[in-house]
């Protein structure tokens, strides 16, 4: 298999892209905090049940921190395959490109548990719903 100096330069739009649906994930879970902050100070008598959402919330939220410097660490290395493909070390610039390939993978399989563990969060909040 013959790469370029074109070939990484390929997943620079799906990183970019990648790496924005992160960042909304991120202020989406912000505001969710806040929200829940606000709640936390104007009813005591719920902690409990706030505390269950927080151990979520932490969760969810180093999972997008682990994400965003996985797909990160993959543009790094996209951009270090171009250098070392330019340089003409090609032999460097395929393993780095591998690089950068495993940290993409890693990011969505990160990404694909944060949402299972949002999704298993939003079912429970319909089962209280529903027994109400």
């Amino acid at each position: 298999m013959t790469i370029s100096i074109n070939t990484p330069a390929l997943l620079f739009p799906a990183i970019t892209l990648l790496m924005l649906a992160y960042t909304n994930r991120f202020l989406a879970l912000a505001t969710l905090i806040r929200n829940l902050h606000s709640k936390w100070k104007l009813a005591p008598e719920e902690h409990h049940t706030i505390k269950e959402q927080i151990k979520n919330l932490r969760r969810r939220l180093m999972l997008i921190k682990q994400m965003q410097a996985a797909g990160i660490t993959s543009f790094f290395f996209c951009v270090l395959c171009m250098l070392f493909f330019y340089l003409e070390y090609e032999v460097l610039a395929y393993s780095i490109f591998g690089l950068s390939l495993v940290f993409l993978l890693l990011s969505l399989v990160l990404s694909l548990n944060e949402i299972y563990i949002s999704t298993k969060a939003l079912e429970l909040e319909l089962k209280d719903m529903l027994e109400d």
